[in-house]
């Protein structure tokens, strides 16, 4: 297991907390800029342990509590074999922070896992529920110099909260929810008078009247004026303002119709700086980024801006091994960043639950189109389960509704039976909240005919149609209602697992499953697209899991691709990234006589030539009639080779009459190497920073090769911390895994990462670890 607390001592982390605490300035809460009124991010160390009596009060002796940088997990994890015993429990977490008695505090909390008590110098001063989303709370009686926040977390199933219920346990939702403060926190002075909420509406976006309504929200009673700036690329274009006299004012920016309209292929963002002032005194200031956008769902397909867009894409888990969810936010935008530019995804559905605001905010980044949904799976509560699931409709979209990258609100537990006016409440609250988008919620078999009434927008289906053994097919769309396919294929259509180390064919096999899939929903203009299951591998104990992981990924729970990601990565253009995949492994270890016949090869190129050992091999032929609506079906190539050679595979790809992409897999297995190469050359030295380093055998061009055993050891040196286990089993991850390194908050210096195995040799990962970084 891995063990990857700090190695400081409780003196140094005391001097290191305090110094780092008084020496940030950064923004009170989100989006805020207020002159004076710092506050610190607690990325920095919190003192953490197992809860016992006392441990909130303020003379609690710390001496037996552990120094830890958040986002954290309560126990150490592995990559598989999670226990659910080992988070639940209640445990405590301690920060010292030095306040002023004239100022107003508060704390804010993105994400606790999963019910929270707050206490501030002994007194319990808030409560929160639920895992999901962010909960802020007043500080009051802060006093000059050292005060005490001391978080009690609670991680066990029996919590009455959304996605849990009282009965059953962790194995009866298919995802396991490992406990901590697994989110960014911050702490400080914020000013009096706050603009608490600004929802800035794009009104219609596709005429030159285009518009900005803003409805901005005080949290206290104010008389004075409240002005909005709008901005794109750096250009003022456009400025409003009215009058407030209380908590609340809305009013409408216009002269916008030169604004840059967001699509997935140019996410064109603008600026939104709200100020509100009494007399000639700002008394607050908040930026919110938007987007101009018009998103519709209709019974003959979906439309961004106008135009017919067929939603293509993938589900999303948060959950990553070793740390559970809790992994800083550049670690959380990768994943938004395979999506959209390595898998070609234009949506991404984040199931189960709300996900990290850093995810989101690199979906509007990136053009990644995203459906969002309340916390749950397969189960309703009681009327208190409920009454928190109401909550969690509120709360998801008074976070998330400034994005433009979200389209439709799931606002229906996902596959799961409730009463009918549960479910008018839920989407009723979120359509008054946000009249702009629809809502819907991902239904299944048992689900379908039952609930797919007045409550229903979008009629989203989790299509199983297709079991294991039977030729694969998706349901028609209803007709009348606009119709997405939220969910298929995952471990009920094939195989139970997809992995690394299963035969050939079964990988081969999903593959061939998501071409097929996303093939039969583009052969009719009524499905608005389709959302494989499921992009990342991930922790669950429910059906069809394995060692307690779920092998449904395109990708590994690494974010490593599997077979089945060369079919996405090939259907992007072939001007942004040229792509010749093989879908089969180029080695004579376990086929002898190569993949023979018909090997399937994923493009998006017009053509493939192929040479053996630098002489021609013939032209891979499309597949075009197995696929006849993929914008790129893949081709067959016919590699049969004589027993006992070995020899070079040269793929020539060609578009446009040119040489767009060649690639080289060597046949030769002694010339293996071992590669360890990081996501990012360069990390923040503020205590909130992490990379992936992906460790692989490859051939000596660089492909992984999959049929590799043995272990691999790492060892780090300079100033941070090794999320992963430090001895890595290349035969049961199939021959590449991933670790993550988190530099330590401190000052600058290089992470070196040594990978060493038996046969394949060491490599070196090196990170520059400075306070300069760009920030994720």
């Amino acid at each position: 297991m891995a063990d990857w607390q700090p190695r400081l001592s409780r003196r140094g982390f005391l001097t290191a907390s305090g110094a780092a605490l008084l020496g940030a300035v950064v923004a009170g809460s989100a989006g805020h800029v207020a002159a004076g009124a710092g506050s610190a991010q607690l990325g920095d160390f919190w003192l953490f342990g197992r809860y016992d009596d006392g441990c909130t009060d303020l003379g609690f002796d710390e001496i037996d509590l552990s120094p830890v940088q958040l986002p954290h997990c309560v126990t150490p994890l592995s990559w598989t074999g999670w226990d659910p015993a080992s988070w639940q429990d209640r445990w405590i977490y301690r920060k010292h922070f030095t306040g002023s008695a004239t100022e107003r505090h508060t704390a804010r909390f993105d994400g606790v896992m999963t019910n929270a008590e707050v206490h501030l110098n002994g007194r319990l001063v808030a409560t929160h529920e639920g895992g999901y989303l962010p909960f802020e709370v007043e500080l009051p009686d802060v006093v000059a110099g050292d005060n005490v926040l001391a978080v009690v977390v609670d991680g066990r199933w029996a919590l009455d909260v959304p996605p849990n219920l009282p009965r059953g346990g962790p194995s009866v939702i298919d995802f396991y929810q490992p406990a901590g403060i697994y989110r960014p926190a911050t702490v400080g002075a914020v000013p009096r008078i706050r603009l608490a909420d600004v929802f800035a509406r794009p009104v219609d976006v596709l005429s030159p009247g285009r518009s900005l309504h803003l409805t901005c929200t005080l949290d206290v009673p104010v008389v004075g004026q409240v002005t909005a700036s709008v901005r794109q690329a750096g250009r003022e274009l456009a400025r409003g303002a009215a009058p407030v006299r209380g908590r609340t004012v809305e009013f409408d920016v216009g002269g916008l119709g030169g604004v840059r309209l967001w699509d997935v292929e140019d996410p064109a963002l603008c600026d939104v700086v709200v100020t509100v002032e009494a007399g000639k005194r700002a008394l607050d200031q908040r930026v919110v980024r938007t987007g101009f956008r018009d998103a519709r769902f209709t019974t003959e397909g979906f439309f961004l801006n106008g135009r017919r867009l067929r939603l293509f894409g993938l589900n999303r888990h948060q959950w990553y091994p070793f740390a559970g969810g809790a992994l800083p936010d550049r670690v959380q935008r990768r994943d938004a960043e395979i999506l959209r530019r390595e898998l070609n995804c234009t949506m991404v559905r984040c199931s189960h639950y709300p996900q990290s605001s850093a995810f989101l905010d690199a979906c509007d980044e990136l053009g990644l189109l995203v459906w969002e949904e309340i916390p749950g799976w397969g189960h309703v509560g009681d009327d208190a389960w409920q009454r928190r699931n109401l909550a969690d409709v509120e709360g998801m979209v008074v976070r998330d509704r400034n994005h433009p990258s979200i389209v439709v609100w799931g606002t229906r537990v996902n596959e799961a039976n409730g009463t009918t006016a549960m479910y008018q409440r839920t989407g009723q609250l979120a359509r008054r909240l946000d009249p702009s988008r629809p809502t819907s919620g991902a239904l299944a078999s048992t689900t379908l005919g039952r609930f797919a009434g007045s409550d229903v927008e979008v009629l989203a289906y989790n299509d199983y149609t297709a079991r294991r053994g039977t030729p694969f097919k998706l349901r028609p769309p209803r007709p009348g209602v606009p119709y997405l396919v939220t969910e298929t294929i995952g471990t009920l259509a094939g195989a139970r697992a997809y992995r690394r180390t299963d035969a050939p064919g079964v990988r081969e096999q999903q593959a061939e499953l998501h071409a097929k899939a996303h093939d039969l929903a583009a052969a009719d203009d009524r499905y608005c697209g389709l959302l494989a299951w499921c992009a990342f591998d991930y922790p669950s104990g429910w059906q069809r899991s394995v060692d307690g992981v779920k092998y449904a990924g395109v990708s590994d729970i690494f974010r490593i691709a599997k077979p089945a990601a060369a079919f996405y990565a090939s259907q992007g253009d072939p001007r942004v990234r040229a792509v010749a995949e093989p879908g089969f492994a180029w080695d004579f270890t376990a086929q002898p006589s190569g993949p023979g016949p018909g090997a399937t090869i994923w493009s998006n190129c017009e053509r493939l030539l192929l040479f053996l050992d630098g002489r021609p091999a013939g032209e891979a032929r499309s597949r075009k009639g197995d696929f006849p609506h993929l914008r790129y079906p893949p081709f067959a190539a016919d590699l049969a080779v004589p027993k006992g050679r070995r020899p070079e595979l040269r793929i020539d790809g060609y578009a446009g009459g040119r040489l767009v992409v060649s690639r080289r897999f060597s046949g030769d297995r002694g010339a293996d190497v071992l590669s360890c190469v990081p996501d990012d050359p360069e990390l923040r030295s503020d205590g909130s920073d992490a990379t992936r380093v992906v460790v692989a055998a490859t051939d000596r061009f660089g492909t992984l090769r999959a049929a590799t055993a043995g272990e691999v050891r790492l060892t780090l040196t300079g100033p941070g911390e090794l999320i992963g286990d430090p001895v890595l089993d290349f035969g049961a991850t199939g021959g590449a895994a991933a670790v993550w390194l988190r530099p330590s908050a401190g000052p600058p210096g290089t992470l070196a990462l040594t990978a060493t195995h038996d046969t394949l040799g060491s490599a070196t990962a090196t990170v520059r670890v400075t306070p300069n970084a760009t920030r994720s």
